[in-house]
């Protein structure tokens, strides 16, 4: 903190009856109030919520359904080469997969893992388990957390896994049926959009697959607050959510 000095001279008047004629022996400085700034630090606070592994571990074997999915760094530039500051990065969704496990059991079934060691793969924001491993950060997660198999990267040609569907967003409306022009903060979030890919379905009791009663084409009405956003190379909005959060089909 800085510290202060506070300084003012005194005065001693004789007599009370009049001041006329008074003066001082040597001139009196004004009260004054002198301020050195001390140098502020700045510490730089670290927070690390991902698990450590220590370093005399040289592999990890996930167990059950979960995999081990190598995270993607974080974007730091737009397309254009521009800096993002740190409120503006995105928490990554995306990664390699480094290990799977061995399946999952449904009834006296075995799943064999859907998706393979090398595969990229988006996944649910809040998903999983973060860990560094090997100096590298990684998150450990099940199977049924992944969204998509991303072959390019542009999210428009994600192909879902499981009961998932991706949809392409309607735009939201521009202007009132009156025609108004809207505010961005007036625009509702559209719950409107056209499905592009639908993953294998999901499994019954026996193991088996069930198809989706959705395809490709359909226009089709979503929650409000379901599944996943994403945007692609266009700035065109698309979504990732389960056949169960479809809730109907438009025509």
């Amino acid at each position: 903190m800085g510290a202060s000095q506070l300084g003012c001279a005194s005065t001693k008047i004789v007599g009370l009856r009049s001041f006329e004629g008074f003066r001082s022996s040597r001139a009196t400085p004004p009260c004054s109030i002198a301020i050195r700034q001390q140098p502020i630090r700045r510490v730089n606070l670290v927070v690390k919520a991902a698990t450590t592994v220590a370093p005399k571990f040289t592999t990890l074997k996930p167990l059950g359904d979960r995999v081990l999915v190598k995270i993607q760094p974080v974007e730091e530039k737009t397309g254009g080469g521009i800096l993002l500051p740190s409120t503006a990065i995105s928490k990554p969704q995306s990664g390699e997969v480094v290990a799977v496990g061995e399946g999952k059991s449904i009834g006296k079934t075995q799943v064999e893992p859907t998706v393979q060691v090398g595969a990229k793969v988006v996944y649910s924001k809040y998903a999983g388990t973060e860990i560094e491993f090997n100096g590298v950060d990684h998150l450990l997660l099940k199977e049924d957390d992944i969204v998509g198999l991303l072959e390019t990267d542009d999210m428009k040609d994600l192909k879902p896994v499981s009961d998932r569907v991706l949809i392409k967003v309607q735009e939201a409306e521009e202007k009132t049926a009156g025609g108004l022009l809207l505010t961005s903060s007036a625009k509702e979030k559209p719950s409107i959009g056209t499905v592009v890919a639908v993953g294998p379905g999901s499994f019954d009791e026996e193991g088996n697959r069930k198809g989706l009663s959705i395809s490709p084409g359909s226009t089709v009405l979503y929650s409000k607050y379901a599944g996943n956003e994403f945007k692609s190379k266009d700035e065109s909005q698309y979504i990732t959510l389960r056949v169960s959060d479809v809730i109907a089909v438009m025509s």
